[in-house]
């Protein structure tokens, strides 16, 4: 039997979804409110309720060939950073290909998702919707993936800032900002320096009189740019680099780098050097158009205050009893399977926040579930479940900041090996190295592009390793915009091809268990090596 799977929501991890379950031969059936694909990356210019919305200049934070999904890469001369629109025209180019689209109702509204009365034996969920005409109807499904993201609610704290009824000047949160036009030679308030908080003040502060940063905590502050020009998420997490001191600029923060997540922006400093945007610290109270902070420090004449204090998130059509949310903190097993469930046959997708990039999380995530509802995995018992995520809760305590923004942080690679060994596909680097060491090189000292999660297993992609061979020429290839005469460095293989020897070695002894005779004949070895050095 063709199990019906119900898809709530039409973004980024709700496309991958659609394509993961009919990858699986599942039948999916996607509801989307909105009447278009792109959740969250779609612009529209009133905000819709319980709907995500961004402004219209934004620019992603991770680079194309970190953001793609593991078998269709984006196109060779798109940027390496997209703007939205172009995130939309690849979301396009991915439905099209895959013809996603045929599986999904548009301005269709979920209204209410629950278990069957027979769930303990069917697993089965009846979903009840609204389409645009305001029908009502109810669906029966043997499974449930829940995309709806975590950017629907916005986060208002209004109770922490004491005075805000008498302000005469004009507040709203940051889902609401659009464009910085009608606040030129204004006094603004940007209330926190996260990647919105941030990207808004530098935004209004080339229009404004003058552009007031408001931070508790600081924070670290990270460029798209890498070293030599390179996308930074391509260099790895552990370079990472600040070009600046964050103590001179007042936005250190007490906590370490990756304590709290970081904000990416490349013009934040530019603009605090010139002091069109100056950091402050937290707001202590208002009174009328006057702003104090916690330093005694008095703004007079504020004509807007925007709140970048994040979002909460909620699903206010499943039951409480099936995923609790309280403090932005709910209790999923690998961030996706509600623990406790008799049957697992529904799924969150990407209810995660990674320093990198959703979509390939999503998918991962996508492809573990659906091989779950067709009973190819299984799940662990309840108790296993509930000690994995009480261990993730703690480490996550003892790592980040106490913070709402931190309840569901994950590391973008550890967290999709730990997901992709669960699904059978995290890439077999040493037999690489045997195998194919060129392949082997390229996924070991690399970047963790998501193609090397198609390499094997479920899913397997038979395109995948050009994708990995050919990923930095994609990385180049929009920067080519003019002839350049001068000489090309020839990129160094000693490093590379010494540590890729080690690795065989070490590989081919523990393959083998007889370390003891590779070291005693060691030229073996060493001609094997030899084959794949270049002769020039």
């Amino acid at each position: 039997m063709t199990h019906r799977v119900a898809i709530v929501g039409g973004g980024a991890s709700g496309l991958a979804s659609i394509k993961c379950c009919l990858d699986e031969g599942l039948e999916p059936v996607c509801f989307e409110s909105s009447n278009d694909i792109g959740g969250l990356w779609r612009v529209k210019e009133n905000p819709e309720p319980d709907r995500a919305s961004i402004y219209f200049s934004v620019i992603i934070n991770s680079s194309k060939e970190m953001m793609c999904f593991s078998d269709f890469p984006i196109p060779a001369h798109f940027p390496n950073y997209m703007h939205n629109s172009l995130i939309m025209d690849y979301f396009r180019l991915y439905a099209d290909h895959f013809q996603l689209t045929k599986k999904m109702l548009f301005l269709t509204k979920v209204l209410q998702v629950k278990q069957k009365s027979d769930f303990s034996h069917s697993g089965e969920w009846v979903v009840e919707t609204e389409n645009k005409d305001g029908k009502k109807e109810k669906h029966v499904f043997e499974a449930v993936m829940i995309c709806i993201g975590h950017h629907c609610y916005p986060n208002m704290p209004l109770h922490d800032f004491p005075g805000i009824e008498t302000f005469t000047g004009k507040y709203f949160h940051s889902r609401d900002y659009k464009t910085p036009e009608g606040w030129r030679n204004k006094n603004v308030i940007v209330i926190g320096i996260g990647n919105s908080g941030a990207d808004i003040a530098v935004e209004l502060s080339r229009v404004t009189k003058q552009v007031y940063l408001s931070t508790r905590r600081g924070a670290w502050i990270l460029n798209r740019l890498g070293d030599n020009g390179i996308p930074i998420d391509f260099l790895g997490e552990r370079r990472l680099n600040k070009i600046f001191d964050h103590t001179l600029y007042n936005l250190k923060p007490k906590h370490r780098l990756l304590s709290q997540y970081p904000t990416l922006n490349d013009e934040l400093p530019n603009r605090i050097l010139s002091g069109t945007v100056q950091v402050k610290p937290n707001i202590c109270r208002f009174q009328g158009s006057s702003v104090e902070f916690d330093d005694g420090s008095v703004v007079e004449d504020v004509d807007l205050v925007i709140f970048a204090t994040g979002y909460r998130y909620s699903f206010p059509f499943l039951a409480s009893q099936v995923v609790s949310v309280s403090n932005n903190k709910a209790s999923l097993y690998k961030y996706v399977f509600p623990p406790e469930l008799e049957r697992p046959t529904l799924a969150i997708i990407g209810l995660v926040q990674p320093l990198g990039s959703i979509m390939p999380i999503s998918e991962l995530q996508a492809r573990w579930a659906t091989r779950v509802f067709k009973g190819c995995i299984k799940l662990p018992s309840v108790v296993v479940m509930l000690k994995d995520i009480q261990w993730k809760q703690a480490a996550m305590a003892q790592r980040y900041v106490t913070s709402q923004r931190h309840t569901i942080q994950v590391d973008s690679v550890s967290y999709m090996d730990e997901i992709a060994e669960l699904v059978g596909v995290q890439p077999n680097i040493p037999r690489m190295l045997l195998t194919d060491p060129r392949l082997g090189m390229n996924v070991l000292f690399g970047p963790c592009t998501p193609y090397q999660y198609r390499l094997r297993g479920p899913g397997k992609w038979a395109g995948a390793r050009q994708a990995i061979l050919t990923q930095w020429e994609r990385v180049t290839q929009p920067l080519q915009t003019r002839p350049c005469d001068e000489l090309k460095p020839r990129r160094s293989y000693k490093w590379p091809l010494l540590l890729s020897a080690a690795a065989l070695f070490f590989t081919v002894c523990v393959k083998r268990n007889n370390l003891q005779a590779f070291l005693q004949d060691p030229t073996s070895l060493l001609d094997r090596v030899k084959m794949y050095l270049p002769t020039q």
